[in-house]
């Protein structure tokens, strides 16, 4: 179907890229504001604000630990349980540098329990705890990364515990002492059943509901992790005199501001605002000058593209070699791009805008020999333009967009550009990737993108370039394909082309994104707004609710918020898989930028569609499980817990084992600490909900044949993606292009039910996870790589998300990349595969690169 479907799947198709477990590992939690803050705006966590929670028999607290990065003072207290409002046993990080650091506290005295846990994986990973109370032997007991601890503690039956985690004002036992952490996925467990369960995935708010019963917990000055993932911060607001331009050091992540009279830098990590005054004295800075910050050289630049000067910073002296000369002529280069090639030590200097003319001149200049050429290009014309953004690779750049016309000329028929193109920096060609289709609002770009080279993909700012007081809207897009996806939440922008300029930068250490606007006012003075958005970046998810008050569908925000939903698998099954940080170029490219809402950009998304997708009576099983009623509605929501994994139960059985499921099958799965008795009744209730669920939709009921239990469905009226995706793969020699197509489309919803979790699944997702990439390859193996190599490269791609060093896939992706003569694009695929490989396994790739293309 070509509808709204396609195009959500479009966008899933993206999210697909990014295998990075580094990348989606924390995209949400509680975070606690600590030592930072003054004591009584820091965060706490009552499990129980209404009275203490009460055990017949043992228990088990379990979470998911972390410490929030850039932080240096980590004492205080993880989580206190306090026992008949008597005993407290608290588990608490000791700064003091000589021996364990994480510490249990029974009372007043040491217990035996205490240990460390890698500093690096506290910052950029999670840590399981368990925490287990066992009535019987009287003992506790801690599990972390797979290490047992024990103490024996004095406990009795129908123990009622307070379980407070960070700052607490609770009787005799409160405090303020809070180590900057985070935390996610609490869970109660009594025996074997799940009690309570916090996944702790709000974005605001102070109180959370459990999901298994719906009692609620309470948090005091809350840190939502998942804000800080589609939420801009405000970092900092400076002013700083005259023409200012910013540069970034990836390194250090440190943000420099060229004043007139000073350069002042701004620490990410450290969040401080130092100010050097120059000894060279004050320096001209024409408006519409540029800075750059070069890693290599670990010098500063301020480049004059008018004068063809470029004045260089030197750290150690605080001074400036050269001063631009003093003009009153405005620049013909607005909002040029820039970037660095270390090729031949030369800042190139593409495009701008002024005197009513568009630019498409390529300019060089070498740092070595201080020498400025206007370099002769090739390969495909160049539009003239401003207002576009630029990624720079190790070979080149990407130039996207902008604003200008062919002629160059402003009066005659000047237009928004949307097309990628490429700059070889040996060879001085342009070549066209591809251009994107929108019919809504017009925009343009910010001066950078940031590049992740392993994904092939970029981030950017956008903005439409008609509104003064406007606003920055982050996209992420494919660099290979015509698409995008809208991440976060706008920036306010306020646009005018000769004063303001803004920047996209990516700190690799902080995983952060790092937006800046500048604009220069009648005093002669620059407004600086610092903003930072935490990485990944997902959709933002007020607008991805509800209804448009433009009359968009709702279907068009959710395929945006289930951007957000496969992400979170990601990071789980990267988490099993390898642990590497995502590849992102950080070359600093300035771009001046207004955005477009994200209301508008559905809008242009929406203008697409060729037909609307009908999601009556619907049941989709990859991704996250979805059912939709005869009218079209969600209704997936009036599961509970019990009644979803009874569902899932009998339909996979219904679906894939083709009989169904007995009862005594179901009480060894879901009863089998039941009697007969209680089982049977267990299920009879279960059923008679799940029934009610059920019958929201048309042809679609629970039935009872031969003992077993199935779900009945018209297959004309109900669709079920699993079953067909069944039919796509059961007959592996009639696959064609089109099949393999479907396939991708159902798969790129997610992977199969990537919401839930389940022992009884995992056999149903390992054979469907091997069924998937053994069908990729089957057709493969069927065609030759010269008949269609772009459509191999995107099968390759689909192994990768299941199989990220899988070889076959791999060899196939170079192979035909070479076919494309893209000879560059398959070594850097190949060197890709052997960083991951390196990274799961331990060791090196066995083959080299021209071994794997022979």
């Amino acid at each position: 179907m070509r509808s709204r479907k396609n195009l959500l799947y479009i966008f899933l198709l993206l999210l697909s890229c990014f295998t990075s477990q580094r990348l989606f590992a924390q995209s949400y939690g509680l975070g606690f504001l600590s030592h930072e803050t003054v004591q009584d705006k820091r965060t706490g966590l009552d499990l129980s604000p209404d009275g203490p929670l009460c055990f017949k028999d043992n228990f088990e607290l379990s979470f998911d630990f972390a410490f929030l990065p850039n932080h240096e003072n980590h004492f205080g207290y993880i989580v206190r349980l306090i026992n008949n409002d008597k005993q407290n046993i608290d588990l608490l990080y000791d700064r003091r540098l000589e021996g364990k650091h994480f510490k249990f506290i029974i009372g007043e005295k040491f217990s035996n329990i205490s240990f460390n846990i890698d500093e690096k994986k506290l910052v950029s990973g999670w840590t399981r705890l368990r925490i287990k109370f066992d009535m019987q032997s009287q003992l506790l007991t801690l599990t972390v990364d797979g290490v047992v601890y024990s103490q024996h503690v004095q406990l009795t039956k129908n123990n009622c515990f307070k379980m407070l985690f960070g700052s607490n004002d609770y009787l005799d036992f409160k405090t303020n002492d809070v180590p900057p952490m985070k935390l996610r996925n609490i869970e109660i467990t009594e025996g074997q059943k799940l009690s309570y369960k916090w996944q702790l995935n709000e974005v605001d708010g102070s109180q959370i509901r459990d999901e298994i019963n719906g009692s609620m917990a309470a948090v005091v000055n809350p840190l939502w992790v998942k804000k800080l993932h589609c939420n801009w911060q405000p970092l900092q607001t400076l002013t700083v005199d005259g023409a200012a331009s910013v540069a970034f050091n990836p390194e250090s992540e440190t943000i420099y501001i060229t004043g007139t009279d000073s350069l002042v830098s701004y620490s990410v990590p450290l969040s401080k605002v130092t100010s050097f005054r120059y000894k060279s004295g004050d320096q001209f800075l024409i408006r519409g000058n540029q800075s750059y910050y070069n890693s290599n050289l670990k010098k500063l630049f301020n480049i004059n593209v008018e004068q063809k000067q470029v004045a260089t910073y030197d750290f150690s002296t605080q001074a400036w070699d050269i001063k631009h000369k003093n003009s009153a002529f405005e620049t013909n280069y607005w909002h040029t791009n820039k970037f660095y090639s270390p090729a031949d030590s030369s800042l190139y200097i593409i495009g701008g805008y002024g005197q009513f003319m568009f630019r498409n001149d390529v300019q060089r200049y070498n740092i070595k020999s201080k020498s400025w050429q206007k370099v002769k290009v090739g390969g495909e014309a160049l539009t003239p333009r401003y207002l576009a953004a630029l990624g720079a690779t190790d070979g080149g750049a990407y130039i996207m967009g902008g604003y200008g016309s062919s002629s160059g000329q402003q009066i005659l028929n000047p237009k928004n550009l949307y097309d990628l193109i490429y700059f070889d920096v040996t060879s001085h060609t342009f070549k066209k990737i591809y251009e994107l289709n929108i019919k809504g609002e017009d925009f343009v770009f910010a001066n950078s993108m940031v590049i992740d080279k392993k994904s092939n993909s970029y981030y950017a700012l956008i903005f439409p370039k008609h509104k003064y007081n406007s606003n920055l809207q982050l996209i992420s897009g494919s660099l290979t394909e015509p698409k995008f996806k809208i991440l976060g939440n706008e920036i306010p922008y306020t646009f005018h082309d000769i004063s303001s300029f803004a920047d996209l930068f990516y700190c690799p250490e902080s995983k952060k994104f790092i937006a800046i606007t500048l604009f220069l006012d009648e005093k002669g003075q620059t407004k600086v707004n610092i903003y930072t958005l935490n990485s990944p970046p997902i959709a933002n998810i007020r607008a991805t609710a509800g209804t448009s008050k433009s009359g968009i569908s709702p279907l068009v925000y959710i395929g945006i918020g289930l951007v957000l939903i496969l992400g979170t698998f990601v990071a789980f099954y990267r988490k099993k898989t390898a642990k590497n940080p995502v590849e992102v170029s950080n070359q600093p490219n300035r771009k001046a930028i207004t955005p477009v809402t994200a209301e508008e950009l559905a809008q242009s998304i929406a203008d697409e569609e060729e037909e609307v997708i009908d999601l009556r009576n619907k049941i989709y099983l990859f991704g996250d499980l979805q059912l939709f009623d005869s009218e079209g509605n969600d209704i997936t929501k009036h599961l509970t817990p019990l009644t979803k994994e009874l569902f899932l139960i009998i339909i996979l059985y219904t679906i894939r084992r083709g009989r169904g499921i007995t009862s005594e099958k179901l009480k060894e799965i879901l009863w089998f600490d039941k009697s007969a008795e209680s089982a049977r009744n267990n299920r009879s209730v279960n059923i008679a909900k799940l029934k009610n669920v059920l019958d929201k939709m048309q042809s679609c009921q629970i039935s009872k044949e031969s003992g077993h239990w199935k779900i009945d469905m018209d297959t004309q009226l109900v669709k079920v993606d699993y079953q067909h995706y069944l039919d796509i793969v059961k007959d592996k020699r009639k696959l064609d292009k089109q099949k393999i197509s479907d396939m991708a489309r159902i798969i790129q919803r997610g992977n199969f039910l990537a919401d839930v979790e389940y022992e009884w699944l995992d056999t149903f997702k390992s054979e469907i996870s091997n069924e998937i990439i053994d069908t990729y390859l089957h057709y493969a193996a069927s065609i030759n790589i010269t008949d269609d190599p772009e459509f191999l490269i995107k099968l390759a791609n689909y192994i990768f998300y299941f199989d990220p060093v899988n070889e076959e896939a791999m060899t196939l992706k170079c192979k035909s990349l070479i076919s494309l003569g893209k000879h560059s694009l398959a070594k850097n695929a190949f060197d890709s595969f052997c960083k991951e490989y390196k990274t799961i396994y331990g060791e090196e790739f066995a083959k080299d690169f021209n071994a794997v293309i022979a």
